[in-house]
């Protein structure tokens, strides 16, 4: 009895590290509520998500690690209460204090914190915190930080964030030179959530998409459309087909 438990908890063990190792990740379309009109942020936000988002993107800016200035928690708070609580609010935090906000926004009901490794000296700490408030961990580099740099981290995250663009302001130009980051993540870390953001839509999707990018932020390509709907379903097949065709070419 004892050698008929034994062995199957090892099978057990060795399934759940397979499954863990091949774990297919799956393709998310968040839309950046900032591009939206933000005199009625509410109502945008229910838009988005009865176009198809996945998930919804807020920034947050302080004004000191990026220029400008966005909104805080109780702006958050203030959403959650207008969509209900299922929906997914990633929340990009631009702050340089980030350990500052996290109970802030766990209680205004945030469910991913995504900080910048480059505005805080004790990520393990921060990452901890994180998990204790009951959000999800995210994890961003600007494009002058190097893939390297995260690495160590990686393991400890639900999700990597490359920036397409420095971040603080919408409508920028996509940085072609970011996909080898996402490439290199990919390789390394098979099983990760892998976002974008900044300069993506229908006409750099595919970059994004076939270097291994499965959470996807559009700003102005998705909200500024006259059918956002139709941009979102574009952005996510193109995802899902490279994810397909990544799964059958291994």
């Amino acid at each position: 009895m004892y050698l008929t438990v034994c062995r199957f908890v090892s099978a057990a063990a060795r399934l759940h590290a397979h499954t863990k190792h091949s774990m297919a990740y799956s393709a998310k379309i968040g839309p950046s509520i900032l591009s939206s009109d933000l005199s009625c942020l509410g109502s945008e936000c229910v838009r988005m998500l009865e176009c198809g988002a996945d998930y919804l993107h807020l920034d947050v800016m302080d004004g000191h690690f990026v220029p400008n200035i966005t909104f805080g928690h109780p702006m958050v708070e203030c959403l959650r209460k207008c969509v209900g609580q299922d929906p997914f609010f990633d929340m990009h935090m631009m702050v340089s204090r980030p350990e500052q906000w996290v109970k802030p926004m766990a209680a205004a009901g945030a469910s991913q914190y995504t900080f910048h490794l480059e505005a805080t000296t004790n990520p393990g700490n921060l990452i901890k915190e994180i998990r204790e408030s009951r959000m999800k961990v995210g994890l961003a580099i600007k494009p002058g930080t190097t893939v390297e740099e995260l690495a160590p981290w990686a393991n400890q995250i639900d999700m990597a964030l490359v920036m397409t663009v420095e971040p603080g302001f919408g409508g920028q130009k996509f940085m072609d030179d970011m996909m080898p980051k996402v490439s290199w993540l990919r390789s390394q870390f098979p099983s990760l959530d892998i976002e974008v953001d900044g300069g993506v839509g229908p006409d750099t999707i595919h970059k994004c998409a076939e270097a291994g990018a499965n959470m996807i932020v559009s700003g102005s390509a998705v909200i500024g459309s006259d059918d956002p709907r139709s941009v979102i379903a574009l952005l996510r097949t193109a995802v899902a087909e490279a994810i397909q065709k990544r799964s059958l070419d291994r």
